[in-house]
């Protein structure tokens, strides 16, 4: 038996795998797996551009504090969501080569998991967003029609 320390397998490029020297590491490995997700994981993309026009659109309408609040947990939620669903599918396709039906379960429960929050995060945004931005936006549309 082996102990919480010890590795349980090799990696495919036969290195061991370690724990990190330090916190730094730590977070090098951190960014590289979000650089893994952003890069191979096509809705990631959708992710990065839907935080990307919300952040500036909330700075625009000068939201308050509990509703930046709101959107970064939402923010938040939707990024874990994917950056599991993707750990998820790496080690099912890891454990089950071959095409399996609980591989399928687990690979469509997270992706169900990754829809729920992006929902999630689109009703919130317009809960959030959406007052502030029509109080900007409709008196432009009015001055515009005259």
């Amino acid at each position: 038996m082996s102990t919480p320390d010890e590795p349980q397998a090799d990696l495919p490029s036969g290195r061991v795998p370690r724990r990190s020297a330090n916190r730094i590491q730590s977070f090098r490995h951190a960014f590289s797996g979000w650089w893994h997700v952003l890069r191979t994981q096509h809705n990631a993309w959708i992710h990065a551009l839907a935080t990307l026009i919300v952040i500036p659109l909330g700075l625009w309408l000068r939201i308050g504090l509990r509703e930046w609040g709101l959107v970064a947990v939402v923010i938040g939620m939707v990024w874990m969501a994917e950056l599991i669903n993707t750990a998820v599918e790496a080690a099912v396709d890891l454990a089950s080569p071959r095409l399996h039906p609980l591989a399928r379960v687990a690979k469509d429960v997270m992706a169900g998991a990754v829809l729920l929050a992006a929902v999630t995060a689109v009703v919130v945004g317009l809960l959030v967003l959406g007052p502030p931005l029509w109080a900007r936006v409709w008196p432009l549309v009015l001055e515009a029609q005259r």
